[in-house]
C-alpha cells in the first residue's frame, strides 16, 4: 500500500507530457515480455502516434483524429539506407509515359496507368513482376463499347479494402473498376475538365476527385452515386489526397495554394507558401501534409497553420534551359503515411528521400537514388520496405520536355531499414 501511495503521489507531480511519455514506455515493456514468452500481441492498439518520435504516444485526439496503429510499427524507427541499383526492378509494358500508380493494401498488386490509348492500364504483381491484367484503351467516344479509357488516364485512386479502384482521365470521365479482376463497374460523369485527382477516404467507399474545371466532387462508389460539388480554387487543380476524416487536400495549380476542404462543413482553409504551380500534394498524417511545385520548391505543413512550417527551395537542384538557370521541377511527392519519412521525384535524374525533423519543422535531405526521366508517381508500400515509382519520358500533364534515353516504366525500389527493436513480424499500414 506504500508503494503505491508513493507511486499515485509521483503521477500527480507528472506533466501530461511526462505521463505519455511513461504510459508509452510501460507499454512498450508489455510488448517486449509478451515477445519473451513466445506470444505475440495481435490486437491493435488505438492510440496517436507521433511521427516524429519512434515508440511514443501522443495523446489521445479528437474522433477524427484517431489513428489504429499495430504495435509492430509503433516500434519501427526508419533508417533508410542507398538501395543497390542491382535490386531495383523495372517492369516494361507502358509504350507511353506512365502517369499514375497505385499499390494495393496489402502490398500484393501495382496498378499502373499511362498515355497509350491502345494500353491504358495494368494490374502487376509484386513479388514476380509478372503483368496479371491489361485493359485496352479506345479513341474518344467509344468508351460506352469498350471497357478502356479513350484518352490520357491522369489519376488513379484505391479503396482501403482493395475492393474498388478508380481512374480519370482527359476526357472528363471517372472509371470505377472491380480491382481483384478488372471489370469495369460505373462510370461518373459530371466534371467539365479533366480529371486530374482521386482519393478513397480510409475506410469508406467515398470517392473525392478533383478536376481541371477547378472544382472538387464527392461520390458514394458503392451506391453508384453523385454527393455532392465544391468550389474555390482559381486554376485548374492538379492534386488530391485524403484519410480517415471528412476532408481531403488539394493542390491549386497557378493559383499558388493548398486548400482543405472540410466536407461536412461546406468550408475550406487556404495555404500559401510556394511561388510556382503547385503540382503535386500528399498527406503524410492527419495533421501534416507535403506539396511540390515547378519552382522546385518542397514544401511540408501543418494543417493549423497558413504557411510551411518547412520550404526546401530548388529541392532538386538547377537545369539550364536554353541559357537560363532554372530549377528542376517536382512532378511527384510521397508520403510514408504516419512516419517523418517523403520522398520526391522531378525530371533531374534521381529520386530524392527526405526526413521531416524537429517535430516538422524541418525538412532533411537523406539520400538520392538515381532514376532517368519524369518521375510522374511515387507511392510507398504500406510497410515502407519498397518505394515505386511511375516513369515517362514526358510530364504527366503536357510536353514540354522528352528525355529520349528515359524508359516508359515502373521501377520498384527496395528499401533497406533498420529498427531499434525487433519485430516479429513487419509493420501495417496505420
Amino acid at each position: 500500500r506504500r508503494r503505491e501511495a508513493a507511486a499515485a503521489e509521483e503521477e500527480l507531480d507528472e506533466t501530461p507530457q511526462e505521463k505519455k511519455l511513461r504510459l508509452a514506455k510501460q507499454y512498450l515493456e508489455e510488448l517486449r515480455q509478451l515477445g519473451e514468452h513466445g506470444q505475440h500481441p495481435t490486437a491493435p492498439l488505438l492510440c496517436c502516434w507521433h511521427p516524429g518520435e519512434a515508440g511514443c504516444c501522443a495523446g489521445v485526439l479528437p474522433a477524427w483524429g484517431r489513428v489504429l496503429v499495430s504495435p509492430a510499427h509503433i516500434l519501427l524507427f526508419l533508417q533508410v539506407q542507398p538501395p543497390d541499383p542491382a535490386r531495383i526492378r523495372v517492369l516494361r509494358g507502358h509504350q507511353l509515359p506512365v502517369t499514375c500508380l497505385v499499390i494495393s493494401p496489402d502490398d500484393k498488386f501495382i496498378f499502373s496507368a499511362s498515355k497509350d490509348g491502345s494500353l491504358i492500364k495494368c494490374k502487376w504483381e509484386v513479388d514476380s513482376g509478372k503483368r496479371l491484367c491489361v485493359v485496352p484503351g479506345g479513341k474518344k467516344g467509344t468508351e460506352e463499347r469498350h471497357m478502356g479509357h479513350a484518352s490520357h488516364v491522369l489519376c488513379m485512386a484505391i479503396s482501403s479494402d482493395g475492393k474498388y479502384l478508380a481512374t480519370g482521365d482527359r476526357n472528363k470521365l471517372i472509371m470505377i473498376w472491380d480491382a481483384a479482376t478488372c471489370k469495369r463497374l460505373h462510370i461518373f460523369t459530371g466534371h467539365r475538365d479533366a480529371v486530374s485527382g482521386l482519393s478513397f477516404r480510409k475506410g469508406t467507399h467515398q470517392l473525392y476527385s478533383a478536376s481541371h474545371d477547378r472544382c472538387v466532387k464527392v461520390w458514394d462508389v458503392a451506391e453508384n452515386a453523385y454527393v455532392e460539388t465544391l468550389f474555390g480554387h482559381q486554376d485548374v487543380i492538379t492534386g488530391l489526397d485524403s484519410l480517415s476524416r471528412e476532408c481531403c487536400v488539394t493542390a491549386g495549380g497557378r493559383d499558388g495554394t493548398v486548400r482543405l476542404w472540410k466536407i461536412p462543413e461546406e468550408s475550406q482553409l487556404v495555404f500559401s507558401g510556394h511561388q510556382g504551380s503547385i503540382d503535386c500534394i500528399q498527406l503524410i498524417n492527419e495533421e501534416h501534409m507535403a506539396s511540390g511545385a515547378d519552382d522546385g520548391s518542397l514544401a511540408l505543413w501543418g494543417l493549423t497553420k497558413k504557411k510551411p512550417l518547412a520550404l526546401a527551395r530548388q529541392a532538386h537542384g538547377e537545369q539550364d534551359a536554353q541559357g537560363l538557370q532554372q530549377p528542376y521541377w517536382i512532378s511527384a511527392v510521397a508520403a510514408l503515411r504516419n512516419s517523418d519519412l517523403l520522398a520526391t521525384g522531378s525530371h533531374s535524374g534521381s529520386v530524392k528521400l527526405w526526413k521531416c525533423g524537429e517535430g516538422f519543422r524541418k525538412l532533411e535531405h537523406l539520400l538520392d537514388i538515381p532514376l532517368v526521366g519524369f518521375v510522374n508517381s511515387l507511392k510507398f508500400s504500406a510497410a515502407g520496405d519498397f518505394l515505386v515509382a511511375g516513369i515517362g519520358q514526358e510530364h504527366r500533364l503536357g510536353r514540354w520536355w522528352r528525355i529520349k534515353e528515359a524508359k516508359n516504366s515502373i521501377c520498384i525500389i527496395p528499401l533497406k531499414q533498420k529498427t531499434t527493436a525487433s519485430s516479429p513480424e513487419s509493420p501495417g499500414s496505420s
